[in-house]
């Protein structure tokens, strides 16, 4: 009897034991599952991150590469620019050393009297385009001068282009004339550049640009290739008509009719204003560049009046 009471204490020890291991060994392979998944887990969130910041790098590399690229193989890069105080210059359609202090102390009253024959037809022309304007913009200075100056600059660039023509076809030199030309028209350009910013042109007055600049430049061209002087002498007047219209327009600031509003970005760049400029500097500094468009033109076509070509005097070039 003893002796199985014993028997069965020790079967019940060894069968617990067992139990007791398979239990232990249970545990241990869910802890080292747990483990493994837990590792495996960690590890591809590792290399999914890892494969990002590499596609990432990839992605730059390939956008530095592209950019080295392109501009080593054609050698076109624009160099860093500056203002003085040294912060970035934001403009593309002029650069620091194209930009100038006017010369506002310039003699406005200035007026060649008719004596010729053509002299006078080119005055009463000039005249008689006026009238039009006078009747559709009335004292609307702003949208008159935006729409002036799509007239105004297309003289210089006709009369480039002739004498840039001209200089190639007689293989001599233009005397300066091409470059001071093509100087005017791009000062006119900008005149209507620091215009758009004020004047916000509306669809019609857009129309109308259209029509009197196709007009223009065509009639322009034939008039310059017929006769130079005469060609120079209508924009020498229509130059004078400029300043008078710049003139009326700052009466109208003064008197409050018109606001004087902050000199737009472009303009205090170009002509070198104050920052705390406004648009009665904007505009005295464009009537004196007027003033200045009158005298060379009237000059220009006083050299044809005297016989002479344009390239036996010396150009006004960088005479703004």
């Amino acid at each position: 009897m003893n002796q199985l009471v014993a028997r069965s204490l020790m079967r019940g020890l060894i069968n617990g034991a067992k139990c007791n291991r398979s239990i232990l060994c249970s545990v241990t392979r869910v802890e080292l599952r747990d483990e493994k998944a837990a590792f495996g887990r960690m590890m591809s969130t590792e290399t999914a991150l890892a494969e990002k910041n590499q596609k990432e790098k990839s992605v730059e590399e390939v956008e530095k590469q592209s950019k080295v690229v392109f501009s080593s193989y054609w050698g076109i890069q624009r160099p860093k620019i500056t203002r003085e105080d040294g912060s970035p210059w934001p403009w593309n359609c002029f650069m620091p050393w194209e930009t100038y202090h006017a010369d506002t102390a310039i003699d406005l009253s200035k007026h060649h009297v008719p004596k010729t024959f053509a002299d006078k037809v080119a005055y009463r022309t000039v005249k008689l385009l006026r009238i039009p304007t006078d009747i559709f913009f009335q004292r609307r200075y702003g949208c008159r001068a935006m729409m002036l100056e799509t007239v105004a600059a297309v003289p210089g660039m006709v009369g480039g282009m002739l004498l840039h023509l001209r200089s190639l076809r007689k293989f001599e030199h233009s005397g300066g004339w091409v470059k001071a030309l093509l100087e005017e028209a791009e000062n006119e350009r900008m005149h209507l550049m620091t215009m758009v910013e004020l004047v916000r042109p509306k669809w019609y007055e857009r129309l109308l640009v259209l029509t009197v600049q196709g007009v223009f430049f065509n009639a322009f061209f034939v008039l310059y290739v017929l006769s130079p002087k005469a060609a120079h002498r209508v924009v020498g007047y229509l130059e004078e008509e400029a300043i008078h219209s710049y003139t009326e327009f700052l009466k109208d600031i003064d008197s409050g009719a018109i606001e004087n509003v902050p000199a737009p970005a472009i303009a205090i760049d170009y002509w070198r204003l104050p920052k705390d400029a406004t648009l009665k500097d904007v505009i005295t500094v464009i009537r004196a560049d007027e003033a200045h468009h009158r005298d060379v033109n009237h000059f220009a076509s006083d050299i044809h009046f005297q016989g002479k070509k344009l390239n036996e005097a010396p150009a006004p070039i960088g005479y703004h």
